[in-house]
């Protein structure tokens, strides 16, 4: 068996390019064209990539290729290590521009609408020469991208948990019900969750924080949440309930930001879990880049000083 020296010194990038063109394409021949190269040519390196991972990839047929499962999980990688390449081109290319760092960041739509848009104002007011790629996923995907190095850094729903990653924490959010005003709950001050079950919903992506948290606690109940209709964002979520669609739970902080006018009452809800801590996730903080861990300092400042 290679050694992992080894295996990376026998591993061709050409070939990985070609391999990806072929599964792309379903077709040697048409890869060839489109690459400008011999089709035997990529025959070749094809059996030599099989020779060398010791494993057939393809099966080849008249019509053209079909993945064998081992070359599935090949292409799955050589996607990867392809596209890291091409950030790789890109942010070396941005230091020659005179961009002296780059931090890459996925984080919830809760810390995106609530809070990141100061925070990582006031940061690119200070460090001006820092680029952030920013880009907003489910708690559950955050966590993903930061295990498989897609990020630097995450940030979700401590409720979440970790996941085998660091953490530390970043912001506390509270989970309001969002009903139209005259509903049938509006006059009732802080209401339990339960309360909301035997009323239509707008909910979030099926595998949001809060619908997880949510669909959890009608279970507890030994009930469901009657979702109606589910939307993307938060102000969709306004607009709809605004529209007589159902009732929704959503973040106090973006409730406050984003609905305008009196059609709207948000409601505190009284269940331990409408309480959360947002937080910073990473593989490890301390072998981060100089300009990503800038970024946390900057982002848990408050954090730290309200635990001082």
């Amino acid at each position: 068996m290679l050694s992992e020296r080894n295996f990376a010194r026998q591993i061709d990038l050409t070939s990985l390019q070609l391999f990806v063109a072929v599964c792309e394409l379903g077709s040697i021949g048409r890869a060839a064209e489109r690459e400008f190269i011999a089709a035997s040519a990529i025959s070749k390196r094809l059996s030599d990539l099989e020779g060398t991972l010791g494993t057939t990839l393809l099966h080849r047929h008249t019509r053209g290729v079909r993945l064998t499962p081992a070359g599935e999980g090949l292409l799955h990688h050589a996607r990867a290590v392809l596209y890291g390449l091409e950030q790789m081109q890109v942010e070396l290319a941005e230091y020659a521009d005179g961009v002296r760092g780059h931090v890459r960041v996925h984080a919830s739509i809760s810390a995106i609408v609530q809070f990141l848009p100061e925070d990582l104002g006031a940061f690119a007011r200070l460090h001006p020469q820092v680029k952030i790629d920013l880009e907003e996923h489910l708690s559950p995907e955050v966590l993903r991208a930061v295990q498989e190095g897609a990020t630097d850094l995450g940030l979700c729903n401590g409720a979440m948990g970790a996941g085998g990653l660091q953490s530390l924490p970043y912001r506390r959010d509270s989970l309001v019900l969002v009903v139209p005003r005259g509903h049938a709950l509006a006059s009732g001050g802080p209401v339990a969750f339960e309360a909301s079950l035997p009323f239509d919903h707008v909910g979030l992506h099926a595998n949001s924080s809060i619908h997880l948290a949510t669909h959890q606690a009608a279970t507890q109940a030994g009930a469901a949440v009657r979702v109606r209709i589910r939307v993307t964002g938060l102000d969709a979520m306004c607009r709809m309930i605004a529209n007589g669609l159902g009732v929704g739970v959503m973040p106090e902080r973006a409730f406050e930001l984003l609905h305008t006018g009196d059609a709207l009452q948000a409601l505190p809800l009284t269940d331990p879990w409408a309480q959360r801590q947002l937080v910073l996730v990473a593989r490890d903080f301390s072998s981060l880049p100089a300009t990503a861990r800038l970024l946390v300092d900057h982002l848990t400042a408050d954090a730290q000083r309200q635990a001082a």
